[in-house]
């Protein structure tokens, strides 16, 4: 999901607005992306130009009501994998819906075709603006960082990951 930008920046109160309506829609969601990184590190270490959050596939009608009641709409549609939202002022969220198994396993996308594992392991715990926000891993934002050419912003993200990894940042991954 996208969120709204200011002078091409995504704003920590824009996050926390959309995570405040999918909580209160019940929909089970996980911060992903460069926000995702940022929320391992429990700091903004960079400007977002969107938020991307994986969310529970059964409940992706409620997640696109949610988003609806803040102005959002479909702007691209290439479910199964995901969906970008829009909304005035230059806001956008990207959603990726994933299903899950009775043992915890999320799949985003076909098994058949092109697909994403979310192993039970990866759903952890962050921080965005001194608020605890659901996350993923780190070994899940690295593995979301391959197979393409690094933009500037994912060169930032990945060395963000090594220190999370080597102990080097000032706030450590929760264990999960």
């Amino acid at each position: 999901m996208r969120a709204v930008l200011h002078n091409g920046r995504v704003r920590d109160v824009e996050v926390n607005q959309v995570l405040d309506a999918l909580t209160a829609a019940g929909v089970p969601h996980w911060v992903a992306g460069g926000w995702g990184v940022d929320a391992l590190a429990g700091r903004q270490t960079r400007d977002h130009r969107d938020l991307d959050l994986a969310v529970d596939a059964e409940q992706l009608e409620a997640c696109m009501a949610a988003l609806a009641d803040l102005g959002y709409q479909v702007e691209t549609d290439w479910l199964p994998l995901r969906v970008e939202v829009a909304a005035p002022g230059s806001r956008w969220v990207d959603v990726h819906p994933v299903a899950f198994d009775a043992a915890g396993h999320g799949l985003q996308g076909e098994a058949d075709s092109i697909h994403f594992d979310y192993p039970p392991e990866v759903f952890v715990t962050g921080c965005i603006a001194g608020r605890d926000v659901p996350c993923l891993s780190v070994a899940q934002q690295r593995r979301f960082h391959t197979g393409y050419q690094h933009r500037p912003q994912d060169v930032h993200d990945l060395a963000l990951l090594d220190e999370l990894t080597d102990g080097t940042a000032t706030h450590s991954p929760p264990s999960g």
